[in-house]
């Protein structure tokens, strides 16, 4: 199949590169051309425009930082939907608000184009591995269609129900993950305080009930003071905006959200935020005046 990219950012490129090992043809956009080159060296085609690159393709992805970009890129000047032939497939990869995705769809559908919400939980690593979870949006039998093309870049997709759906659900997964990085945050704040070593304490509540994904993946980062961005602070905030401005509009409480999203605005205050979301131990040792690591 030939599809269009755009979008080639810390998730975005490595996504593409795992289209193009797929075997597909892969044309791809992106403002920057350093990433568009580094395609382009892999075998991809470089597109002039997202209206360029859906005039091409009959599958067109999109990978961008927020709702505005995604409006912007889908439905400004010299956007995807001037391009688009009736029938092609839109399927956005980005975490935005389930709203602009309902929105989005709609002024596709006026055109006779097709449209999927697929955001992804995984960060770069996974991005790179092509092990993404892949969370879909949209109608049952284009979902069954493009099913092959996000297997390409996810170890697993699910369709959650009709376009919005998917980010309802990557919105859910966000509140966790960013829950749990606080919780670890503090439980290896008070060992550390307590005069514990918070390798032990790790190693010690791993196999049991306090154990997860997120626990193996973000402790050893704090351990090793490794922060490093798979998925930057400034990205969590933008993706707990739109998990409280969804709640706010449909009346669903949000208050461990919320606090957790002052943590991580606090350390945006300390020009933290373009460290990965593991940096939020960094709040708890401000205030505590220790620094959680591993024994010397």
């Amino acid at each position: 199949m030939k599809i269009g990219f755009i979008g080639l950012g810390i998730m975005g490129k490595p996504m593409s590169l795992n289209l193009l090992k797929a075997g597909h043809e892969v044309v791809v956009y992106n403002r920057s051309p350093k990433s568009v080159q580094e395609c382009v060296q892999a075998g991809a085609e470089a597109g002039a425009s997202p209206q360029d690159v859906a005039e091409r393709c009959p599958l067109i992805i999109t990978m961008l930082p927020n709702s505005p970009q995604v409006k912007e890129v889908i439905l400004g000047p010299n956007g995807v939907l001037e391009g688009a032939q009736p029938g092609a497939m839109v399927i956005d990869m980005s975490s935005i608000a389930p709203g602009a995705s309902q929105e989005v769809a709609q002024k596709l559908a006026e055109k006779n184009v097709r449209f999927m919400d697929a955001p992804v939980s995984g960060g770069e690593p996974k991005a790179i591995d092509g092990t993404l979870s892949i969370m879909v949006g949209g109608k049952s039998e284009d979902f069954e269609e493009f099913l092959p093309v996000l297997k390409a870049m996810g170890s697993s997709a699910v369709l959650c129900g009709d376009v919005g759906a998917g980010n309802v659900t990557k919105l859910a997964n966000q509140i966790i993950v960013a829950v749990n990085i606080a919780a670890v945050s503090e439980a290896l704040t008070l060992a550390t305080k307590a005069g514990a070593n918070p390798e032990t304490v790790y190693k010690a509540i791993r196999g049991g009930l306090a154990g997860s994904t997120v626990l193996d993946a973000k402790g050893p980062m704090m351990l090793e003071r490794r922060f490093d961005p798979g998925f930057r602070i400034n990205l969590h905030i933008k993706d707990l905006n739109n998990v409280l401005e969804t709640g706010h509009d449909i009346g669903s409480p949000l208050p461990i959200t919320a606090t957790v999203m002052e943590m991580m605005q606090t350390l945006k205050s300390y020009d933290l935020d373009h460290q990965d979301h593991s940096a939020l131990v960094q709040y708890y040792e401000k205030l505590a005046g220790i620094e959680v690591k591993k024994a010397d």
